[in-house]
C-alpha cells in the first residue's frame, strides 16, 4: 500500500505538470464559453466510507452541457483537476469509482458486507470506468476484482488505457477495451475464492458480471 501511495504521487505530480498547459488552455475555453466558475466540487466517499470534495472542470451550466463541456467530456480532460485529490491523499490514480451517499443510499451498498470496496482509495480512473460499466452487480464485481487483483503493474496499464481515451475519445477507446474486456471475462470469473477474504469469498454476488436492474450514474452525467 505505501508503494501505491509513492507511485500515486509521483504520478500526480508529474501528470499537475504535463498536463499544465492543457489545463490552462481548458479554464480559458470555459472561462471564454461561458464564464466563472472553473470547477464543478461535490462530496463523495472515500476510502472507509470517508467524506471528501472532488474537483471537475465544470462542463454543464444550468443543467445544460455546455459547448466546451462536450468537448471536455469526449476527452476525459474534465477530471484533470482530481490530481489535486490524489495528492491530498483522498483518491488515488486508479481504484474504484467515487460515489456519492445517495448513490450508495439507491444502490444498497451502505451494508458492512460492502464495506470491502471501500478498503482503497477511489480512483482517478479504474477498471469499471474504463469498461465504462454502469449497472450495479457489474460495477461491483470490477470494482472487486482490481482490489483482489490491484498491483502497480496493472495500474500503469489502466492509466495507459486511460490515456488511450485521452487520445482516442471515449467511446472509441472503450469500444476497444469492452472487446479485450469479453476476450478476458472467463479468466476474470475463475479468480480463486481462496484469494477473497473470508467475508467476500461467500458473497453470492462475487464473480457475477450480470446486471441488475440498479443503476449506477453515468460518468458523463454525474455533475452540472
Amino acid at each position: 500500500m505505501r508503494l501505491k501511495r509513492l507511485f500515486d504521487l509521483a504520478g500526480a505530480a508529474g501528470g499537475l505538470i504535463l498536463f499544465l498547459p492543457a489545463m490552462a488552455l481548458v479554464a480559458l475555453a470555459i472561462v471564454l464559453d461561458d464564464g466563472l466558475p472553473l470547477f464543478f466540487r461535490q462530496e463523495r466517499l472515500g476510502r472507509r466510507r470517508r467524506r471528501f470534495t472532488i474537483l471537475k472542470f465544470r462542463s454543464m451550466r444550468d443543467g445544460r452541457v455546455t459547448r466546451a463541456g462536450r468537448v471536455l467530456r469526449a476527452t476525459g480532460l474534465d477530471e484533470l483537476p482530481q490530481f489535486i485529490n490524489v495528492l491530498r491523499g483522498e483518491m488515488s490514480a486508479v481504484g474504484p469509482r467515487p460515489l456519492t451517499e445517495g448513490d450508495v443510499s439507491r444502490l444498497g451498498w451502505s451494508a458492512p458486507r460492502y464495506d470491502d470496496r471501500w478498503r482503497v482509495r477511489p480512483g482517478l480512473t479504474g477498471l469499471a470506468q474504463l469498461v465504462g460499466s454502469n449497472a450495479s452487480r457489474a460495477s461491483l464485481f470490477l470494482d472487486r476484482t482490481y482490489i483482489i487483483r490491484h498491483s502497480v503493474w496493472l495500474d500503469i496499464r489502466l492509466i495507459a488505457a486511460s490515456f488511450a481515451i485521452n487520445a482516442l475519445g471515449k467511446r472509441r477507446a472503450r469500444a476497444l477495451l469492452i472487446r479485450r474486456w469479453r476476450s478476458s471475462r472467463v479468466h476474470l470469473r475463475t479468480v480463486s475464492r481462496n484469494a477473497l477474504p473470508s467475508r467476500l469469498a461467500h458473497h453470492p454476488h462475487v464473480g457475477v458480471a450480470k446486471c441488475d436492474c440498479r443503476r449506477l450514474p453515468l460518468p458523463d452525467a454525474d455533475h452540472t
